[in-house]
């Protein structure tokens, strides 16, 4: 697997994650470079300067203390340093600061340690936690400890918390308004999705308009222009052939009429027979021609529909086993799917003495299985079987082979709902017919 598809596998799918990626890649990278520069830039640099401050009040303290070495003016240098300073200093005589200390941790103590070591330039420990709220800094001087507690806001700085607060603050802001216009924008997208998977299970595709941005747009007026040129010329098709069974079943007549006249005389019958197969022929290809009709689209419950078709095919001496699973609701046209199932119902009957039916749930389809213990057909046949007026007289009964448009108009209604049939090898022995509806 390349570093492509395996970058591919945790990006967003959606358009409108992959938009939104595309708006915070480059803010969440504005963010950390913003971050970096001003904690190694503004941060250390105001951190490092309070801490001088602190460090510059000790030194003053330090060198007043040796100018005025006085125990009367020490109180006094303390009591000022207290006052004015922010700092509470105190002498510890005769203590001596421990050789081994800790290293500075966090930045604070690391600048402050920097600070020190600047303007003081004597043995030093930092303590920031044994008191909350303040900082002891203790220094070794000649005559003992010099103590000096101070407050931590004094070495703290709240700009960065505030930055850090404003920056993520007003990105989240951007970001969410960012999602709300995306959205919008992605909303006609889907629509044009909806319609366009719709229209290809041949359901009405109803309240649909053009919107959102430019291309949007043109996409979908593309759509409904496509949508209208496809119905029209079904509706063209559907009137063509209808003129002509009009045109073909007149001259049938007359030729019925006369071959009425005519019994008993040579080839009469033969004539008669060639006049039905011309009729059946029609018939069948008409029906073909005609596929789903004007019929619109209803919720159907299959199993029902099924029910209707196995039921029609007792009668005519098929045993069928029919199963079926839950409520199997779907938008059909009925008549057309109707057909269908009859059709293959009575391909399977035709030729097997028993037939199953199945019919159930799967994933975002209903799969409906009609097997049958007969001859089967040749997987190298099963979609030429398919074409029109193809007629597999190898492995069918040649009399009652029908004309060859069963399997053609099944699978031309099925695909007109946005499905498919498929021919395969039945548990049976047979043939299967699986066909797959989406819901």
């Amino acid at each position: 697997m390349g570093p492509s598809t395996f970058i591919k596998r945790f990006l967003p799918k959606s358009l409108l994650g992959r938009s939104l990626l595309i708006i915070v890649s480059p803010l969440v990278l504005l963010q950390l470079v913003s971050a970096l520069i001003f904690y190694e830039g503004h941060w250390d640099t105001v951190t490092l300067r309070l801490a001088r401050g602190v460090a510059g009040d000790i030194a003053y303290v330090i060198n007043l203390m040796r100018q005025y070495p006085a125990p009367e003016d020490r109180e006094h240098l303390f009591d000022l340093a207290a006052g004015s300073m922010s700092i509470i200093p105190g002498l510890k005589e005769g203590t001596v600061l421990p050789n081994e200390g800790s290293p500075p941790s966090g930045l604070t103590e690391e600048m402050l340690a920097r600070a020190l070591k600047e303007h003081v330039g004597l043995p030093f420990r930092i303590d920031t936690d044994s008191v909350e709220r303040y900082v002891i800094i203790d220094v070794q001087l000649p005559e003992g400890v010099l103590e000096v507690i101070t407050p931590r806001k004094r070495l703290f700085s709240s700009t960065s918390y505030v930055f850090v607060m404003w920056t993520v603050g007003t990105s989240l802001i951007l970001l969410g308004v960012a999602t709300i216009f995306m959205r919008n924008q992605v909303k006609p997208i889907r629509r044009l999705a909806t319609a366009a998977d719709n229209f290809g299970k041949g359901r009405e595709v109803t309240a649909f308009k053009p919107e959102g941005a430019v291309e949007v747009r043109q996409a979908a007026t593309a759509f409904m222009a496509m949508r209208d040129r496809i119905q029209r010329q079904i509706s063209q098709r559907t009137d063509m052939l209808t003129g002509v069974s009009h045109d073909l079943r007149t001259p049938l007549t007359r030729m019925k009429l006369q071959l009425a006249f005519m019994r008993g005389t040579d080839g009469a019958a033969e004539l008669e027979a060639d006049v039905a197969d011309m009729e059946r022929m029609l018939e069948g290809y008409l029906a073909f021609a005609r596929g789903e009709g004007g019929e619109q689209p209803q919720p159907t419950n299959l199993a029902e529909l099924l029910e209707e078709a196995t039921a029609q095919a007792q009668r005519k001496g098929g045993v069928i086993d029919l199963h079926t699973e839950g409520e199997l609701t779907v938008p059909v046209r009925p008549n057309a799917f109707k057909r269908c199932v009859t059709n293959l119902i009575d391909n399977a009957i035709r030729y097997a003495s028993h037939v199953s039916v199945r019919a159930g749930r799967r994933g975002d389809a209903i799969e409906i299985t009609v097997d049958d213990d007969g001859p089967g057909i040749p997987p190298e046949k099963r979609e030429e079987v398919f074409k029109p007026f193809f007629r597999l007289e190898e492995s069918r009964n040649p009399v009652t082979g029908g004309i060859g448009l069963g399997l053609t108009i099944a699978r031309d209604i099925v695909r007109g709902h946005g499905g498919d049939l498929l021919l395969g090898d039945s548990p049976s022995g047979g043939l299967r017919a699986k066909l797959r509806v989406p819901i």
